[in-house]
């Protein structure tokens, strides 16, 4: 049985530009701006899942960690 849709959570990276982690599995890609991450989470997809059990849709969970003095 396959998985419809892959979630992944993504964070600016303390270095700059983006990290994604995929929720549930073990793929990690990275990259400087979030066009290149979608193209990077893409290819990390293909490498990862065999064509048929490949996910059809990847969804992009953008976290933002935001401080605010009180």
């Amino acid at each position: 049985m396959t998985e419809s849709e892959i979630v992944f959570a993504v964070e600016e990276s303390p270095e700059g530009g983006y990290e994604a982690h995929a929720l549930g599995y073990s793929i990690f890609t990275e990259a400087d701006s979030l066009p290149e991450l979608r193209s990077m989470v893409r290819d990390a997809v293909r490498c990862h899942f065999e064509d048929a059990e490949r996910p059809k849709v990847i969804r992009l969970h953008l976290v933002r960690d935001e401080v605010i003095a009180v």
